[in-house]
């Protein structure tokens, strides 16, 4: 897990990155130079998108999602576990449908062009496919191993 978590958050990084630098060259060009780009509020919509679906990923990975776990925590032994394995089942369930409807967006909407840019709206679909799907894999790895579901999260702060 720590290896998608950190695969995960390296490609958060580096959109969030690009979406800083994008924009202060927007600022720059528009307020210093007097030429405003005209493509930034799309290209910054698709960044957006692609953060949070990938971050998504990450934070399964390392199970930060909000989580109410008030029954969790009241549960112990055989009926924890067999709760945290439907809350899982459940989730991988709508994970993967979400997953399938994403690539059916995505294959329907491949003719469809972003205004400014002419990009093809199924790469920015294709997050949704990404996202839902990695966050699939890492629920299914949980029900797969259900010792890795009870471990408590990695520390953040923690390098390996």
């Amino acid at each position: 897990m720590s290896l998608i978590f950190r695969a995960a958050s390296a490609f958060g990084a580096v959109c969030v990155a690009l979406l800083v630098l994008m924009t202060v060259a927007a600022v720059i060009a528009r307020y210093l130079l007097g030429t405003p780009f005209a493509w930034t509020e799309e290209v910054s919509g698709m960044l957006m998108i692609w953060i949070v679906m990938i971050g998504a990923i990450a934070c399964e990975a390392n199970r930060q999602h909000l989580t109410i776990d008030l029954l969790e925590n009241a549960l112990k032994g055989l009926p924890r576990r067999v709760l945290m394995f439907a809350v899982n089942l459940a989730s991988f369930g709508l994970l993967a449908f979400m997953s399938w409807q994403g690539w059916a967006l995505a294959k329907a909407t491949a003719f469809k062009k972003t205004q400014m840019l002419g990009i093809s709206w199924f790469w920015l679909d294709l997050a949704i496919v990404i996202g839902a799907g990695g966050t699939a894999l890492v629920t299914a790895w949980r029900l797969y191993r259900p010792d890795a579901a009870a471990t408590p999260p990695a520390d953040p702060e923690h390098k390996a």
